[in-house]
């Protein structure tokens, strides 16, 4: 791999929804930045996600809708752009109105994204494993939706809706609210944290689209395992925040480790070598492509 990705956006778009139309459950864990995309990939998982709530802890920020669609499409870009797997981002509640969301598509598709998705709850939104969200009407979330539809250019872009009525109205009102999205042109559900094996049964007796299972730790989700989750049928298992806790753990280790002991020798063992992160960067290939352009020597002068 060097520079970019071998794929199109639209060989990826086609492959996602190949992915999910073919029955299996698709691995998505969620980057925390565009080298663990890369890693996703050569680990052998399925796409890749970008979770609203790490792209905001990222920035410092809590996940209660600070950021703005120009940042989520840059950082997006950033990602799409290292690898060949699909993409799939979350677009919190569209930044703003129904246009907004319009406009918030166009710029996941210019991103090189595989798909978005959208949520029903009231703009600014909050982690949807907090208490206390506000669900927006179901019509105001059908425009929303209607409006993402209208403005998609390419019809492989998948466009998913997240409900977060389950824990606010409760399962039969989510399950209804899941319905109508789909009817206003939604390619698949998120169903957010419903609560134990029966609610996945029953989101998947009712609706016959895609639908994601969000595994995200310390929520009010079980952390079901994938051959659970084929079983119920479901097409995605997400791990959106993963990577970020893992990550966050060993950075908080080893600083202490530091502090404590003022010397990093303790820690070599745990961590990634320089020449694994150079393989893993594609070093020789960049040496090979570099020597193949340019090193020529000039022909004899007249």
């Amino acid at each position: 791999m060097v520079l970019h990705t071998r794929t199109t956006p639209a060989e990826r778009r086609r492959a996602l929804r190949a992915g999910l139309a073919s029955g299996r459950l698709l691995r998505m864990p969620g980057a925390l930045n565009p080298l663990t995309a890369r890693l996703i990939q050569e680990t052998g998982f399925d796409a890749v996600y970008l979770s609203g709530a790490v792209l905001a802890a990222d920035l410092g920020l809590p996940d209660i809708g600070l950021t703005t669609s120009a940042e989520i499409a840059a950082r997006a870009q950033q990602t799409a752009r290292v690898t060949d797997l699909p993409v799939l981002v979350d677009a919190d509640t569209g930044f703003g109105e129904p246009m907004n969301a319009a406009r918030t598509v166009q710029l996941m598709e210019d991103a090189g994204l595989a798909g978005l998705h959208l949520e029903d709850q009231v703009n600014p939104k909050r982690c949807g494993h907090l208490d206390g969200k506000t669900v927006a009407p179901r019509a105001e979330m059908v425009r929303r939706v209607r409006a993402a539809v209208d403005a998609r250019r390419d019809p492989d872009f998948l466009l998913m809706a997240r409900t977060d009525a389950r824990s606010v109205e409760g399962l039969p009102a989510a399950i209804d609210r899941a319905r109508a999205y789909v009817d206003a042109g939604a390619d698949a559900i998120f169903p957010e944290a419903l609560a134990d094996v029966s609610e996945y049964e029953a989101f998947r007796a009712a609706v016959d689209v895609p639908l994601l299972a969000n595994l995200t730790e310390f929520g009010k989700t079980p952390l079901l395992d994938t051959a659970t989750l084929e079983n119920l049928g479901y097409n995605i298992a997400l791990y959106p925040v993963t990577l970020l806790r893992i990550a966050m753990g060993a950075v908080e280790d080893g600083l202490r480790t530091l502090a404590a002991e003022g010397t990093q020798k303790s820690l070599l063992p745990r961590m990634q070598t320089r020449s694994r992160l150079y393989e893993l960067l594609g070093y020789e290939e960049y040496a090979a492509f570099d020597s193949a352009v340019f090193d020529f020597t000039l022909p004899p002068g007249d």
